[in-house]
């Protein structure tokens, strides 16, 4: 059990207690975690920063990452801007593949340049004698053209091209954290984790861990994608969506053998 609460405004402890609650409640049981330990540890991903501070300084000396100043609001115009192509393509959750407008301005792949005279000095080689600098996004610069395949347990073959389906993404964000991308490639490595089963709509995201796993040296773990659960609309489960999270469903009364055999039915 690994809790992912590097998100510092939806991350509470009483809501990663309340998961852990809940899930108990399922009858889902697991060897190692925050609540019993384990020789992983720590298994708070907000307590694992200078791992991710590592893998970030090792993808700035292989020339791999570039600092980029883009705010939501400048990427949102370029992608509305006309394009004698057509429409720019799309990434992960309908996100416009970035344009590289910092790409062009600082990156130089495979240099290993340190970019002092963007952000400052980075020094030493150690996690511990720097701070990562915020204010800034890092993107990891993928090679247009690209093409990384690999087999899913669930869904057979997959094929992505980066440039077309995805494009240079986030590593570490202005707000000084590291990205869901980088988190999950630095602790799936770090935990030996050699299967990830999670939903369909991440299926670009093992596309960017790939990368993330041949720049670093890691070993791949097999990859299982699940078709995502709906509701009677097509529509994914989602909070957003007034979807009933496992705690609103045991207050309504269902049983654990209900909520996993996915009989459920609630009225409006």
């Amino acid at each position: 059990m690994r809790l992912e609460d590097l998100d510092q405004q939806r991350s509470k402890p009483i809501y990663a207690a309340a998961a852990l609650e809940d899930l108990d409640w399922l009858g889902i049981r697991w060897q190692e975690g925050p609540d019993v330990g384990g020789r992983f540890g720590p298994y708070e991903q907000s307590q694992r920063i200078p791992l991710y501070q590592e893998a970030w300084l090792k993808l700035i000396d292989l020339g791999r990452l570039y600092p980029c100043r883009c705010s939501r609001k400048d990427l949102e115009a370029a992608a509305s801007a006309p394009h004698e192509d057509g429409p720019p393509a799309l990434g992960e959750d309908d996100e416009p593949v970035y344009p590289g407008i910092c790409r062009r301005e600082t990156c130089r792949p495979g240099t290993g340049r340190k970019y002092d005279k963007v952000v400052g000095q980075v020094a030493g080689s150690r996690a511990d004698k720097f701070e990562t600098p915020n204010g800034l996004n890092w993107r990891f610069a993928v090679d247009p053209g690209e093409a990384v395949e690999f087999e899913d347990g669930n869904l057979g073959p997959q094929r992505f091209v980066a440039g077309r389906d995805f494009g240079d993404f986030v590593v570490w964000r202005r707000d000084g954290v590291p990205s869901y991308q980088l988190a999950c490639v630095v602790d799936d490595a770090a935990m030996q984790i050699t299967e990830v089963v999670r939903g369909a709509d991440l299926l670009k995201s093992t596309a960017r861990q790939i990368l993330l796993n041949r720049a670093l040296g890691y070993e791949n773990p097999r990859w299982h994608h699940c078709v995502l659960v709906t509701d009677p609309s097509g529509q994914r489960l989602a909070k957003r969506h007034d979807s009933l999270g496992i705690r609103a469903l045991r207050e309504r009364g269902f049983t654990p053998a209900q909520v996993l055999a996915r009989e459920i039915k609630v009225e409006a």
